[in-house]
């Protein structure tokens, strides 16, 4: 971990205890061979998941490279407990299977191809600066389709509306779910995860194994490396495969994306979709700090007794000159109209706490969104029945404090990125 940038509070951070249970296996996966146990390697993977599908096409030959690294960066640096390997194993066996039937489809239906994305929204900002609610609110408008997590995980066949909201594969991907809340508690409150709920795009790109999502899920500096130097015209190539084989027996006027670690990659984004439509979001970059430490850590104790043990992973969205360089970006391609009038509004959460249908209004004016009353209504009557916290408990976890002398020298750091787009201290 970089000890030399101010602002890593990362330090501090302490896992909660985990379930006796999960303790239990943990410990008793150390009196045996577990990489053997639970293999990682590629030839068993691979064999595994053609004969769960009965497939042996995984299409082209790009993504192996991509798989190969992963494989060897996380035997050498993600510190893996023994759940950790089971559910990096179950894991990988479901990306895998998703790329051999989505490769089948496409050569059964060629027709797809064809399908066209048209003027995608894409919500971009820090975690926990409002994407979620931002997504959740803005679903309720008919003119919107999102990837939810079970269609992401389970593509084939292509979801369809008249069966959308009872597709057996909705309790397939909720057994998932409940795996990962059983071995970690606290996630319940922390963000929206169910297996009917949206995803983040990383999260329906897995089978491409070229995707910042990797860093996230396990403390593996070499692979962030090596992908910060990949063209990264293949990733969103598959993010684009999927799409156009799930809107291809069900389809709305736009596509809305939550997708924050695009932050850093708007330019590669575009190339890939010219018309896309942003939704910059914004809040107090110190208070959503605190909380993305807090969920980031608890991602990586999933599968690791070193949570923030990998050499500085994912500096420049946890440490404070890093991330304020991320938004010092994003105003230059706003000035320099590589992000265009017309094409992006700024979302401040603040406003959206205060007046939400009003902000969204806001927005909607700006990115030249259709409008509807029946939407809006939609909208207001979602919120009302919406819990405190969002997601059932609210989500507790340590802030730093206002007399903490970091909490000024932070504070220099955003003050650019601040003042550009309005954005008020929360404390």
């Amino acid at each position: 971990m970089s000890k030399s940038s101010e602002g890593d509070r990362r330090v501090a951070w302490q896992p909660p205890a985990r379930p006796e249970w999960l303790a239990k296996l943990n410990e008793l996966g150390k009196r045996m061979d577990a990489k053997a146990v639970v293999s990682l390697d590629e030839e068993s993977l691979l064999l595994q998941a053609r004969t769960n599908t009965g497939l042996s096409d995984f299409g082209d030959d790009e993504w192996i490279k991509h798989f190969r690294k992963l494989l060897e960066v996380i035997d050498k640096e993600a510190k893996l407990t023994f759940f950790g390997r089971i559910l990096t194993r179950s894991d990988f066996l479901q990306y895998l299977e998703a790329r051999l039937n989505i490769t089948e489809y496409y050569k059964r239906h060629p027709e797809v191809e064809n399908e066209v994305i048209k003027e995608p929204i894409f919500i971009i900002g820090f975690g926990r600066s409002g994407t979620t609610i931002l997504q959740e609110v803005l679903s309720q408008d008919p003119q919107f389709r999102s990837v939810h997590r079970w269609e992401g995980l389970f593509p084939v066949p292509p979801p369809e509306e008249s069966t959308y909201q009872t597709d057996p594969r909705i309790s397939k991907a909720q057994d998932l779910v409940d795996l990962v809340c059983a071995a970690s508690p606290p996630w319940k409150s922390m963000h929206a995860w169910g297996g009917d709920i949206p995803v983040e795009d990383p999260e329906f790109t897995y089978p491409a194994f070229l995707s910042e999502v990797w860093p996230y899920a396990f403390q593996i500096p070499s692979y962030e490396k090596y992908f910060s130097q990949q063209d990264l015209a293949y990733y969103f190539w598959w993010h684009k495969r999927t799409l156009k084989l799930l809107q291809s027996k069900y389809k709305k006027s736009h596509w809305l994306l939550k997708s924050p670690t695009t932050l850093p990659r708007i330019p590669e984004m575009l190339q890939a979709y010219p018309d896309a439509k942003i939704i910059l979001t914004h809040r107090d970059p110190i208070v959503s700090n605190d909380s993305v430490i807090d969920v980031q850590g608890t991602i990586y104790h999933w599968r690791t007794d070193d949570p923030f043990g990998g050499g500085g992973v994912l500096d420049e969205w946890m440490v404070a000159d890093a991330r304020a360089a991320l938004w010092d970006r994003v105003i230059q391609l706003i000035e320099n109209g590589t992000i265009r009038k017309g094409s992006f509004t700024n979302f401040l959460y603040h406003k959206f706490m205060q007046d939400p249908i009003g902000t969204i209004k806001n927005a909607y004016g700006d990115l030249g969104l259709a409008k509807s009353d029946t939407a809006f209504a939609r909208m207001q009557t979602f919120l009302d029945s919406r819990p405190q916290g969002g997601h059932g408990a609210a989500h507790k976890y340590t802030k730093i404090s206002t007399d903490d002398p970091n909490m000024a020298a932070e504070r220099k750091h955003y003050a650019r990125y601040q003042g550009y787009f309005g954005i008020p201290n929360e404390r």
